[in-house]
């Protein structure tokens, strides 16, 4: 008996027309390129810091250590790809793994700093009924 299972591709990843591997051998200059403007213009000015967080990246990756960082506006490259980086929200870190889908986008996009609010019963003198109830 034959089975007749249709055959699934996993769908390669690409940006702008390059595959990730393409992508890593660039530049920053040469990736900001393919990013959209205001991106673009993030990145030709923040180069060197951006290049240094890639830097502090593959350093920390080799001694296992977080790499943590509190640099919410630096757009996510192709070198960072694969890396799980722990995001300050104001309160915590948040760990972002970033994959390629990521990349053009800011650190601070994937941790988010408000949470849901969570409401309970009304407080004391909240409505006009609990207003004439005793604190005890």
């Amino acid at each position: 008996m034959v089975d007749n299972k249709p055959i699934i591709k996993k769908k390669e990843f690409k940006y702008r027309g390059k595959t990730l591997e393409e992508l890593k051998e660039l530049d920053i200059r040469e990736f900001s390129r393919l990013v959209r403007a205001n991106e673009r213009r993030t990145l030709l000015r923040q180069s060197d810091e951006v290049q240094k967080f890639v830097i502090k990246c593959n350093n920390k990756s080799s001694k296992d250590k977080q790499i943590r960082t509190h640099s919410r506006y630096l757009i996510i490259v192709p070198k960072m790809v694969g890396f799980t980086i722990h995001v300050y929200s104001g309160k915590a870190f948040v760990p972002v793994q970033i994959i390629g889908e990521m990349l053009g986008h800011r650190l601070g996009e994937f941790s988010v700093t408000r949470t849901k609010v969570k409401h309970g019963a009304a407080g004391v003198g909240a409505t006009r009924s609990s207003s004439s109830m005793s604190v005890k």
